[in-house]
């Protein structure tokens, strides 16, 4: 089981399968505009039972959600790798190689390829549409090479992603089936702490479990995610719940478990889930679009609790005249926060009329609107409250739909250097083009075996790089790609490639 090590309480672990299968981005084939929230008319939902002496009933949600929860086993394929032989430091290999002529000493040291294992791991899934979509976790799935899908009835289906957001750890994925039983998707806004809720998984692979507790604390940021709200509790949930259902005793759906407390590796008090305010969106935009519409306000900042303690141990004693917030440290140039007319040392008190008190309130608030949302904010400066209307950005800075990374409109294929192009050309890294047809790169003059050196003064060493730079290139502002390469004639180029162009 992999972990993720955080100074909070102790150590905050990821809930894994045997080995970790994570993060990757993966195109969407889904071209459908509808909303993805839509449930079967034959869903019913689970009354909420009040048990004698008072005590909440808790068996018919159990019931109800066990049939919507999944297992979810994954394959990542064993890689292919080059690994540099050490020459033997007692010269037996120079003795045999010289005993049977095939030359000693002064040999270029030499590259075998070797297959790693593959990788498998297991988690968990939520029905969320009896026609076969179902929410787990990205670092469940996102670098899966293979998903198996085992219904709670024992039927098994091959899985396939339509999309991965690694920001707030969520993917969708499909299944081929029909008249699935879906769960009804509740509101995560309206938990209250110490309200009765149902961890439902397959910890240890062990299928179709459903421990008990109550909401222990709400917008919990752990800092293990780019985007977090998480809802704390205390039913005990272990490896293998990853991508499982939280649910309320109604058996609605509040929550996607994704992560565990543990000091060592299993359930030691506390579990964290994605709120449902928070999957609603995401994973509408992962079927829609392939990629999540994330919109941005456009500011750096902290708890102001957090903030006013920080300038107390510096010996400091600040008074913003507001005890909640969030304290503004820095707003980005065209951002929605400047147009807003936001500067350090505001406070934002409220986000499109909700009142935030936090920053992982603020930032579950965002999640669910889109770049060209007109929202409202309030913030204080000093003892005045300012209201302002904005519109949101996307991270581009315009309101324009994100599109998904689509590395085929480079139009090449690419392999780590040779051993050979090594010696020719002086270098230790790099890839080449093996194979080009029409598309950017082309357009820009690359040709067959041309060397890729630096992306947007990335070093190119495996494919891998080269994706993540493009990816990152894709969804900046200056959607710019600088390009350094050598042509096959050994001549130093440059290439620049705008993304924008069709």
């Amino acid at each position: 089981m992999t972990q993720t090590t955080k100074n909070w309480f102790g150590a905050i672990a990821l809930i894994l399968g045997s080995s970790a299968v994570t993060g990757a981005v993966v195109r969407s084939t889904a071209s459908s505009r509808e909303p993805m929230m839509e449930q079967p008319a034959t869903a019913a939902m689970p009354a909420q039972v009040a048990a004698p002496g008072g005590y909440v009933d808790l068996t018919t949600a159990a019931e109800s959600a066990v049939e919507s929860v999944v297992y979810i086993k994954v394959t990542q394929t064993g890689k292919t790798q080059r690994v540099q032989i050490q020459q033997d430091p007692f010269g037996f290999d120079d003795f045999f190689n010289d005993f049977f002529g095939f030359g000693g000493r002064g040999q270029q040291p030499q590259q075998r390829e070797y297959k790693t294992p593959d990788r498998h791991a297991a988690g968990s899934g939520v029905i969320i549409s009896n026609d076969g979509y179902i929410v787990t976790n990205n670092h469940v799935v996102g670098e899966a090479d293979e998903i198996e899908v085992k219904l709670n009835d024992n039927r098994e289906f091959k899985g396939r992603i339509i999309g991965c957001d690694a920001t707030t750890d969520l993917a969708l994925i499909k299944i081929d089936a029909k008249d699935l039983p879906a769960i009804k998707i509740g509101n995560s806004d309206d938990l209250k702490l110490g309200q009765w809720v149902l961890a439902v998984g397959n910890p240890f692979n062990l299928t179709s479990t459903v421990t008990a507790g109550i909401v222990s604390a709400k917008a919990r940021s752990l800092g293990a995610n780019g985007i977090e709200s998480f809802i704390q509790t205390d039913a005990a949930i272990n490896s293998g719940n990853s991508g499982g259902a939280l649910v309320n005793e109604k058996g609605e759906l509040v929550g996607i478990n994704a992560m565990l407390y543990s000091q060592t590796g299993s359930y030691s008090g506390y579990g964290f889930a994605i709120p449902t305010s928070i999957m609603n969106k995401v994973v509408d935009d992962l079927k829609v679009y392939g990629t999540v519409q994330r919109a941005i306000l456009g500011v750096q900042g902290i708890d102001v609790s957090n903030w006013i303690d920080s300038e107390k141990a510096k010996g400091n004693n600040p008074d913003l005249d507001v005890v909640e917030g969030i304290y503004v440290d820095k707003v980005s140039d065209t951002s929605a926060a400047e147009e807003a007319g936001l500067e350090k040392g505001d406070v934002i008190t409220e986000f499109d009329g909700k009142k935030v008190s936090k920053m992982s309130e603020l930032q579950e608030a965002i999640t669910q609107h889109r770049p060209g949302d007109k929202v409202s904010i309030t913030y204080k400066r000093g003892k005045k409250q300012i209201k302002a209307n904005v519109t949101l950005r996307n991270t581009q800075g315009t309101t324009k739909v994100m599109e998904e990374v689509d590395l085929d409109q480079m139009g090449v294929n690419l392999k780590p250097i040779s051993e050979g192009e090594q010696e020719m050309f002086g270098i230790n890294y790099g890839l080449t083009i093996n194979a080009i047809r029409n598309g950017k790169m082309k357009q820009a003059g690359a040709t067959k075996g041309t060397i890729i050196l630096q992306v947007n003064d990335q070093k190119m060493q495996t494919v891998e790089d080269w994706e993540d730079a493009v990816t990152k290139a894709i969804q900046s502002t200056d959607r710019t790609l600088w390009i350094k390469a050598i042509t096959p004639s050994g001549r130093k180029v440059s290439y620049v490639i705008e993304l924008d162009e069709n």
